[in-house]
């Protein structure tokens, strides 16, 4: 590569990056409000109209406030956990296609890069559990582990349907192959199994399970906070848009729709899947641990796999 190509995708990537910061902040704003209506209260509402500016005084407050290792801690862990939850989240957006052209890499092996990204969450999540020397956090870091590997299991194999019919795993071949019928239509088990392990994925509720503050105070994150504890949050939040992106590119037709830019309807789709997490926060409770592993074992599993085995004859079928 030349020199010139180097500074643009620095560029690319310094400007990727600031967008992802700041709409990682609007996104808890639209949170909060959403889940204020949803449950019959105000939500943010005083500093700036509408409490837009809420997340930026929140952020103000996370950079200035102390933030102390507990006695006992394994201090060089402890500091690095919070930068491993948000690093990878924000290094999987690298490889996705916002439009026709727009992705800062456009990487053959796309989509196991991002799936990648995603199952590294869990090793921030037990080093700081780890680091923190407190059995609260142990437990939240040891639930975090159980759910990551029980929900891996079938969140690649949801996907692999879309892959076998695209032919490939790289993110525009994907949306390209979805040129006048998404893959949601040809799919819809598999879309229902990927976002469901997307949801786990992420640590959202009702699959938060590794911080429930019920009964193991914050989990892996109970002795951290100022930015420490900010990093972890910003990694949960850049971690559901990253699912959201992957289920469009997946699932929605990724930039396609008619009449606006491309990048515009990729936005909209990601910015409704995000709404459908918040809806799905406010709307249902945390099952029993025992519950959520059992479903991921005994009928996600099965399902995956029976969709891979049926999509599998379906192409084989049209190509013989």
């Amino acid at each position: 590569m030349t020199l010139l190509a180097w500074l643009l995708l620095a560029t690319a990537s310094i400007v990727l990056l600031a967008l992802l910061m700041v709409a990682a902040g609007v996104f808890t704003w639209v949170e909060r409000r959403v889940l204020g209506f949803l449950q019959e209260r105000l939500g943010p509402n005083r500093v700036g109209p509408f409490g837009f500016l809420q997340w930026v005084a929140d952020t103000v407050k996370l950079i200035t406030k102390e933030d102390a290792a507990p006695a006992g801690a394994d201090r060089a862990a402890y500091i690095l956990a919070p930068a491993f939850a948000a690093i990878p989240m924000l290094t999987g957006f690298g490889v996705v296609a916002f439009g026709e052209g727009w992705a800062v890499a456009d990487l053959d092996m796309g989509v196991v890069f991002v799936m990648g990204m995603l199952a590294l969450t869990v090793y921030a999540l037990v080093l700081g559990a780890w680091a923190s020397r407190n059995r609260y956090a142990m437990l939240g870091g040891l639930r975090a582990a159980a759910q990551m590997l029980a929900y891996e299991s079938f969140l690649g194999l949801s996907l692999m349907g879309v892959v076998l019919m695209a032919g490939s795993f790289r993110m525009s071949d994907i949306v390209a192959a979805q040129d006048g019928l998404w893959f949601i239509l040809l799919q819809p088990l598999g879309a229902a199994l990927f976002f469901t392990a997307g949801i786990a994925a992420a640590h959202r509720l009702p699959f938060d399970l590794q911080e429930s503050e019920n009964d193991i105070v914050a989990g892996f994150m109970t002795e951290y906070s100022g930015m420490s504890f900010a990093l972890f949050f910003l990694g949960e939040y850049i971690a559901v848009m990253l699912v959201a992106a992957l289920g469009t590119t997946l699932f929605l037709g990724g930039w396609y729709g008619p009449l606006l830019p491309g990048p515009i309807w990729f936005g909209l789709k990601v910015g409704l899947i995000c709404l459908a997490f918040i809806w799905i926060r406010a709307a249902l409770p945390r099952p029993r641990y025992d519950q959520l592993i059992g479903f991921a074992w005994k009928v996600a599993l099965p399902l995956a796999l029976l969709n891979l085995l049926v999509t599998g004859w379906i192409v084989v079928g049209r190509a013989g």
